[in-house]
């Protein structure tokens, strides 16, 4: 009798392996995996391991996690930190929701990475060789409660960074600074003779600059032009067909197009004129002192 449970055990058990087997095999069979590229699973764990992902879908991108900032030149395959405190980033008046870094206040180009930072003193940190050496450039001493702060570089030796700080209800300092030499000084430019808050500025070459002023309830557009590299400031008259008047009333940076200059003015912050995105272009031959009205412009055309 023993005999025979002890065989009917084994005939059940030898079924039981039997079937395992076969039920391994048909589902390996049945339900194929899905394979992922070998250098997106090697990118997957680096992120994974340092924690770090880049906050836009550009090559060259920076992440703001784990309370410092890193850059990336691959999507995020390798990163560097930049030798920056992040609260330094976001000092002054206007701090930004320091989940991105402030809109105008760095660089991120395959040739220069640079940024704006500092508290009382404002400092541009840039490297030339993807963050493997850094140099650091004061652009202004004692510029207290920054708010608006906007660096471009036209070249390898020229660019500009504008600041406005000090602001009192609609009213606030607004100035620009100049490298010639690639940022390693600067050196400010006359003061414009406008003290309402600046909408935008910055030059397009090494001679002509614009700022253009109001932001809040502005009826016309408000620009300055030099022409001798900030040593005097102009203003620019702005010819508003009688039809786009208090419709079009924000001038934005002017871009050099062919022989001339090109503007495009906004309708500001509460524009409903055709839904508030149109925009005015108008063109300049003397260099900005002028201009003249060309056209209604739709979202994103011409720009």
């Amino acid at each position: 009798m023993k005999k025979s449970i002890l065989a009917l055990s084994g005939v059940l058990i030898a079924g039981m392996i039997i079937s395992t087997i076969l039920y391994e095999n048909q589902n390996h069979v049945a339900v194929p995996q899905l394979s992922v590229p070998k250098v997106e699973q090697e990118n997957n764990q680096q992120n994974e391991a340092n924690g770090l992902w880049p906050l836009t879908n550009e090559q060259i991108s920076y992440s703001l996690q784990n309370e410092e900032l890193n850059i990336t030149y691959n999507k995020g395959e390798g990163w560097v930190r930049v030798p920056i405190e992040k609260e330094s980033l976001f000092s002054g008046e206007y701090n930004g929701n320091k989940k991105e870094l402030i809109p105008g206040s760095y660089l991120l180009t395959e040739n220069r990475i640079g940024f704006l930072y500092g508290n009382e003193s404002i400092l541009f940190k840039y490297s030339l060789d993807h963050g493997h050496t850094w140099q650091e450039g004061l652009v202004a001493k004692d510029f207290p409660h920054v708010r608006f702060r906007k660096v471009d570089f036209l070249n390898a030796q020229f660019g500009y960074v504008v600041l406005t700080g000090d602001r009192t209800m609609s009213w606030e300092y607004s100035t620009a600074y100049l490298t010639h030499d690639g940022g390693k000084t600067w050196v400010e430019t006359t003061t414009p003779p406008s003290t309402r808050i600046i909408a935008d500025g910055g030059f397009i070459d090494e001679n002509t600059g614009f700022m253009s002023y109001g932001t809040i309830n502005p009826d016309k557009p408000d620009l300055y032009v030099t022409q001798d590299g900030g040593k005097t400031w102009s203003e620019s008259i702005v010819q508003i067909p009688q039809q786009y008047e208090q419709i079009f009333v924000q001038a934005e940076l002017p871009v050099k197009e062919e022989e001339q200059l090109s503007l495009l003015v906004n309708q500001g912050s509460t524009g409903d004129y055709l839904g508030g995105k149109v925009k005015g272009k108008f063109i300049s031959t003397d260099n900005g002192l002028t201009w003249s009205f060309v056209m209604e412009v739709q979202p994103n055309e011409g720009e």
